[in-house]
């Protein structure tokens, strides 16, 4: 696995992809919990469909693994259209786009994963293809260039993103609706859980999922991937049923403790402690001390871990809360940043810089 493809990332593989298609819901009825986003789609759908038009381009946004391409999918099958699948990255050329563009049938969905990443060029020439449903294909070099306009057919763009922030003005203005996703709580992922456990045929108790629940950090990605290695386990370990107990020991055994934390979330919080005395500490220099590149750190390990109330991020570095020293078993020194926010009066006087 590569950095971003942990037991407890909520980034996939390609190859996670492919296996998570089973569990994904076809439908939004069957979507579990988002049920906001899920009822103020299922307006605009219904809307569109009673004009025979295509619906507004959706925006989806949130972090990785809570649905933004199941619901994609389920925009596409509700209303009854084909969909093209690409990603923001894949798409270098304005001409990349113009090709997928002038290929889509009338009504069809383009979904775009990671849309804040595509390319200027390809950006601008989404402009006119979201509003006008034209793309101007500019032929040649020079003073001899030509802009060729080619209509394309009406249809419903749905851009998914997990930093909305680096989205530029005018490709959110183009967004007639724009949705953000939140993490899940433990009981939605139980219900989750059980589902898929259906599909996939796998006995399991209510205890049982409700162990996988609650270490599955808020994210559906996380706990089908975690179902799926508990599974292995009871088939290999014990008799095929996923109890809490089978649940525990093999959760225990991929090293991921009762809040969800792993071996590299873990690692941090013990360096924090252990060797800067709680912190404040650079990036960089907490990087160091676990043997991983900074990236992964911040975005990795960092969402979940201040989510969760474990690590604080200051303007002089990372420093780990009350609730991190207990979750240790260490005893925490008085003044350190506690779960609420308070902090020392020096707190800031010493430390490495946040880089």
């Amino acid at each position: 696995m590569t950095e971003h493809e942990g037991l407890v990332s909520a980034y996939a593989s390609d190859a996670e992809r492919d296996a998570e298609v089973t569990v994904r819901p076809k439908r939004l009825a069957d979507f579990i919990a988002q049920h906001r986003v899920r009822d103020q789609l299922d307006l605009l759908l219904r809307g569109a469909m009673g004009r025979g038009a295509p619906p507004d381009h959706i925006l989806l946004s949130g972090p990785p693994g809570l649905g933004k391409t199941t619901l994609a999918n389920i925009v596409a099958a509700e209303l009854g259209a084909g969909i093209r699948v690409t990603s923001g990255p894949a798409i270098e050329r304005s001409g990349d786009l113009a090709a997928i563009l002038t290929s889509l049938a009338e009504g069809d969905v383009l979904f775009i994963d990671e849309i804040h990443r595509i390319a200027r060029p390809a950006e601008e020439l989404l402009y006119s293809a979201m509003e006008d449903f034209r793309v101007d294909v500019v032929v040649g070099k020079g003073p001899g260039a030509t802009a060729i306009p080619l209509d394309v057919e009406p249809f419903t763009l749905v851009g998914a993103t997990t930093r909305s922030g680096l989205l530029t003005g005018p490709m959110r203005d183009r967004f007639g609706f724009v949705a953000h996703l939140d993490f899940y709580s433990p009981a939605e992922l139980d219900v989750l859980l059980q589902r898929s456990a259906r599909i996939l045929g796998v006995p399991i108790s209510e205890e049982g999922s409700a162990e996988i629940a609650g270490r599955s950090r808020g994210t559906p990605r996380i706990a089908n991937r975690l179902l799926r290695r508990v599974r292995d386990y009871a088939e290999v370990r014990v008799d095929g049923r996923v109890t809490r107990e089978t649940a525990r020991a093999a959760l225990r055994v991929y090293d991921v403790d009762e809040l969800g934390l792993d071996r590299l979330d873990r690692a941090v919080l013990t360096a924090l402690v252990d060797s800067f005395r709680g912190g404040p500490v650079g990036l960089s220099t907490l990087a160091v001390a676990v043997g991983e590149q900074p990236d992964t750190v911040e975005e990795v390990c960092e969402p979940f871990l201040v989510r969760a109330g474990l690590l604080a991020r200051t303007p002089r570095g990372r420093v780990a809360t009350e609730a991190a020293w207990q979750h240790l078993g260490r005893t925490p020194p008085n003044g350190t940043f506690g779960a609420g926010g308070s902090q020392s009066p020096d707190l800031f006087s010493a430390g490495s810089p946040d880089v």
